[in-house]
């Protein structure tokens, strides 16, 4: 008789050299470990590009601001103004509108999912909404 270290039984027989592969429980067991940490490691992952798409935003909004601010003390006025309609990365849309006093509200839209569900915005007082974006 023989003796082995292998873990496994061995059918009547068989050596060592050809028992290969995987049994079912090993696989079995070696696909739940993987599923558990992608499991754990997607929510992140979302979470991650979310966070990256609105930092986009946010440096968008205040280069536009900057631009503007620049333009009002040149001309006085926010109206003759011009300034960039895509946020760095070109993942948003920005849009001016100005209010009652030269007051102005610049927002931030994107049709991609950055977990905000509403545009982005920052106001020429410093207001900043949603403020779970921010």
């Amino acid at each position: 008789m023989r003796f082995s270290l292998y873990p496994y039984p061995f059918r009547a027989g068989d050596s060592i050299e050809r028992q290969r592969g995987f049994t079912l429980l090993e696989l079995v067991v070696v696909m739940g470990i993987l599923g558990l940490i992608a499991g754990m490691a997607y929510p992140a992952y979302t979470r991650y590009l979310q966070t990256s798409l609105r930092t986009d935003a946010h440096a968008g909004l205040r280069q536009a601001a900057a631009e503007l601010e620049r333009c009002h003390a040149r001309t006085y006025t926010y109206q003759e103004c011009e300034m960039s309609r895509l946020s760095p990365s070109g993942h948003y849309r920005l849009a001016y509108s100005e209010r009652q006093n030269g007051r102005y509200v610049l927002s931030a839209s994107t049709e991609r999912k950055d977990g905000c569900g509403q545009a982005i915005t920052l106001s020429s007082q410093g207001e900043r909404l949603p403020e779970t974006c921010w």
